[in-house]
């Protein structure tokens, strides 16, 4: 594959630290020169932003345009979803102004899915550490620049990978729950073809919870970052819980603060959009 460039100028809604930074993946990295450089699917790319132009060079498996347009979900109207939030108070308003330039990706399912269930109980520079290993000892090699990176390994390529090679690349209590999930995907126990194809939110939720290692979070974290792309729902974790509780809730123990009371709220003030606003508070709280 050939190195390929593609440039877009004057781009709303595109900030780099905002899109790779608010916790939603874990395979970019900053370079010196302020851009990132990613691994998705059997593409590495390069993003960098000067002045009012984004320029994206990379060896794509497709055309770099299209690659690009589909990962990045250019064809959303992200300032009209902005709008739409910030109308409904001054909170998420201060959010968005902070985090203008969040832009959800389009990750490839099996990905998210691994990637979140090596989320748990993680921080984000470990698991990044972890899901390299993973990729490095099982996925492909592309040369980029003189460097080498890995695609993540598919369900395929991690068929015949025992817990203890699990345990080995610093998995601790994960290593059952990926071999096991990996095992559930290549049986067809939970197809997921289908779950891309099925417009039920609740029923494809259902699904990803029957997965080893997939709880409530975990399954709202899978459908709203995944191509499955499921805006309205509302992963809720301690910054989550803690953002909410201190702006709207107001409970003086934020412990006491139920998940069901969290989601309630949030589908009667977001709706649709649940998951945008929260992306937008987590940022804005964990980062500001």
């Amino acid at each position: 594959m050939q190195e390929q460039e593609y440039i877009l100028e004057n781009l709303d809604s595109f900030e780099l630290k905002d899109i790779f930074d608010c916790g939603q993946c874990f395979r970019w990295n900053i370079r010196k020169d302020g851009s990132y450089t990613g691994v998705f699917r059997n593409n590495v790319l390069n993003v960098k932003k000067e002045n009012n132009k984004i320029i994206f060079k990379g060896i794509c498996e497709e055309e770099i345009q299209k690659t690009v347009k589909e990962y990045f979900d250019l064809d959303r109207d992200y300032n009209e979803i902005k709008e739409r939030l910030s109308n409904i108070d001054k909170n998420i308003k201060t959010s968005i102004q902070y985090g203008q330039g969040i832009r959800i990706l389009n990750q490839e399912l099996w990905e998210t899915i691994i990637s979140f269930i090596i989320s748990a109980n993680n921080n984000i520079p470990r698991i990044k550490s972890i899901i390299e290993r993973l990729s490095k000892k099982y996925g492909n090699e592309i040369e980029y620049q003189g460097e080498k990176y890995y695609t993540f390994p598919t369900a395929m390529e991690l068929k015949n990978v025992s817990i203890e090679e699990y345990r080995s690349l610093g998995l601790g209590f994960r290593d059952i729950r990926l071999y096991e999930t990996t095992k559930m995907i290549l049986d067809k126990k939970v197809d997921l073809n289908e779950l891309k194809e099925n417009p039920n939110t609740n029923e494809i939720k259902e699904k990803l919870l029957t997965l080893s290692g997939v709880g409530p979070k975990v399954a709202d974290c899978i459908l709203l970052f995944s191509e499955l792309k499921r805006f309205e729902v509302f992963p809720i974790d301690v910054w989550v819980r803690r953002v909410m509780n201190d702006l709207y809730i107001k409970q003086e123990d934020e412990n006491k603060v139920s998940k069901k009371q969290i989601e309630k709220l949030a589908n009667e003030k977001f709706g649709n959009l649940a998951g945008l606003a929260q992306q937008y508070l987590f940022y804005w709280r964990r980062e500001a």
